[in-house]
Formats: C-alpha cells, sequence, structure tokens
C-alpha cells in the first residue's frame, strides 16, 4: 500500500518521568486523538527528506518534554503498544526522532492538546503506527525506551550559509544518535578544532571562513563516544553540497 508524502500522525500517549532514558517507562490508557497531519519533509530537526535521508517512515515527532529544544534529534527509541484491545499482538517498533509535535495551549493537555508540556508523547506517521497498532485506535497506551540507533554508511553533512555564514546538518549518526557537540578543523597544518554552534535542531553554525579548505568533523554523541570524520569536504566544495 502507497501512502502519500503528506501523511496523518497519531499520537502514543506516555506517563511524565524524569529520565527519558529509563529502561521502560509505562503510559496510561487514554481516549483516541485528533488526526493530524505531517509531511516527509523539512520539520524541526532539519532533515529535509526522510526517506532519502535513510531514516525510512518509521519516524516519530516528539512533544516538547521529550524534543529538548531540538537535542533529541536523530535518538531512536523502541515503542511497544500495550493494555489496548487495538495493539498488534505482542510486536514493538522503532522509530527516530525528526521533528518536534508542537504544544497547542488553546485545549487542554487530557483533551486533544496531548503535546502540551510537560506530557510526553510520541507523534507517529501512519506506516510506522501500524506495525503494532489498529488504525482505529488513534490513541494507544505505550511502554518506550531509547535504543541504539542502527546506520548504515556513516555520518553524513551537508553545507549551506555563505562565505561568512556556514551552516552545518550532521544526519545519519548512529548510536546514541543524538548529537551533543560538534567540531571542524581546516585541512591548514594548523590542526585546530572548531567548536560550532546549536543553530537549531541538527543544524550547526559557525561563522569562521570555511571556504576552499578540505575539512574535517568531529562529531560527539549524547553517550560520550566521538566520531571523526576526515576531509570528507573537498577543497572546493559548494554550499548545499552532501
Amino acid at each position: 500500500m502507497a501512502f502519500p508524502l503528506e501523511i496523518l500522525l497519531f499520537f502514543l500517549i506516555a506517563l511524565p518521568i524524569s529520565d527519558v532514558h529509563a529502561d521502560i517507562i509505562i503510559s496510561p490508557i487514554l481516549k483516541r486523538s485528533q488526526e493530524g497531519n505531517s509531511g516527509t519533509f523539512g520539520g524541526a530537526c532539519g532533515y529535509q527528506d526522510v526517506v532519502k535521508e535513510g531514516y525510512g517512515l518509521d519516524t516519530t515527532a516528539l512533544s516538547t518534554a521529550l524534543f529538548n529544544n531540538g537535542r533529541t534529534c536523530g535518538a531512536c527509541f523502541q515503542i511497544k503498544c500495550v493494555n489496548s484491545q487495538w495493539c498488534k499482538g505482542q510486536s514493538s517498533i522503532y522509530v527516530t526522532a525528526t521533528d518536534l509535535c508542537p504544544p497547542n495551549y488553546s485545549i487542554p493537555s487530557d483533551n486533544g492538546g496531548w503535546c502540551n508540556p510537560p506530557r510526553k508523547h510520541f507523534d507517529l506517521a501512519i506506516p510506522a503506527y501500524l506495525k503494532f497498532a489498529e488504525y482505529r485506535g488513534g490513541i494507544v497506551p505505550v511502554i518506550y525506551r531509547r535504543v541504539p540507533c542502527k546506520r548504515e554508511g556513516g555520518i553524513r553533512f551537508t553545507m549551506n550559509g555563505n562565505p561568512y555564514f556556514n551552516l552545518i546538518k550532521v544526519w545519519n549518526v548512529g548510536g546514541a544518535g543524538e548529537i551533543v557537540r560538534v567540531q571542524v578543523m581546516k585541512d591548514d597544518g594548523k590542526f585546530k578544532w572548531t567548536d560550532l554552534r546549536r543553530n537549531w535542531g541538527q543544524n550547526w553554525d559557525t561563522d569562521v571562513r570555511l571556504v576552499g579548505e578540505r575539512l574535517s568533523f568531529r562529531v560527539t554523541a549524547s553517550d560520550g563516544r566521538s566520531s571523526v570524520s576526515r576531509r570528507v569536504a573537498p577543497k572546493y566544495w559548494q554550499f548545499g553540497q552532501t
């Protein structure tokens, strides 16, 4: 069955907790939500096309409490439907956080404003949702946990901006998935790493002049592990190049 680029989302409700990294989190049973719309392009994490960038449609938008100002972008979760007639057996799904489910303060958080703080919710695309719950369920209770991300092909970088401002999107990150630090080094013989600033989602910026330089990047994930990608940008790279 083919799904349109503009796809419906379903909300999965989870009980507020103090630590998103807890092994198991059990949600309450809530009624079905209203259905929203979302596409596979853009989003608050900065990914342009989640299908072409390797995330597929097993993706989720996170409520504000889980999104953590974009720091959770790229993280992976295992989610299982529980205690509902709409669950499909004992199956669970694995999804990547690629967007924000924005709050709606005009309606109560227990009656439509499912993504309002401090609630912790997942807003799934239909293809992911249908793997473990019936369409009619709408909202289902879940248990979930953080899991390592499995990626192929190594970390990718997309350069945008101008000679005086560089915006670098970091994607296809395995392991912890979420990034806490990005550094760049010019191949100028000085061997100096420059810290980039988080601009939004997984877009990082710097005003250091990088044009005309071969570039290496060092990416540090939330688990403390670092990965160095050497000379990933050729000397005469162009903005918009991946």
